[in-house]
């Protein structure tokens, strides 16, 4: 699999719709298609929070028309429960073990207060493949947040 894509989930979920959600993604890759080829892939929710597809395109590539299906199938789960998946504003940090979600805008206020700091470590939610996903956590001060740091 080389080609990933990540979704940050708003808010938090009750386990059940977590479950559902699972079960509909994964149900989403069996069936997921690129010009009537048969895609290889996979769906996963990082912690809750942060939901990784997967597309193996050693097997067969996305195409165009296979990620529009793939973002319309996020609408649906974004519908259903009213969640916010595709807003690129929605920064995703780690809080103990846990995931945090912020809007990009409260980074100046959490830094100020302290909540997070240069070395807190934040997802990177653009990567497009699966090599990048080892590193995908990286200190704020490494990110395109740092920028903030300069504010505080």
């Amino acid at each position: 699999m080389n080609r990933a894509w990540t979704y940050i989930i708003n808010k938090l979920l009750p386990v059940n719709e977590l479950n559902l959600i699972t079960k509909a993604g994964t149900n989403f890759v069996t069936g997921w298609t690129a010009h009537e080829q048969k895609l290889e892939g996979s769906f996963e929710i990082y912690k809750n929070r942060i939901i990784i597809v997967k597309v193996n395109e050693e097997v067969t590539n996305a195409s165009g028309c296979s990620i529009d299906k793939l973002t319309h199938f996020i609408k649906e789960i974004e519908t259903q429960y009213n969640v916010e998946l595709l807003n690129r504003l929605l920064i995703a940090y780690k809080s103990n073990d846990e995931v945090s979600i912020v809007d990009s805008s409260k980074i100046s206020e959490l830094l100020q207060n302290n909540s997070i700091n240069e070395n807190t470590i934040v997802y990177n939610t653009s990567i497009s493949n699966q090599n990048e996903l080892p590193d995908w956590e990286q200190p704020l001060k490494n990110t395109w947040l740092a920028k903030y740091l300069q504010v505080v």
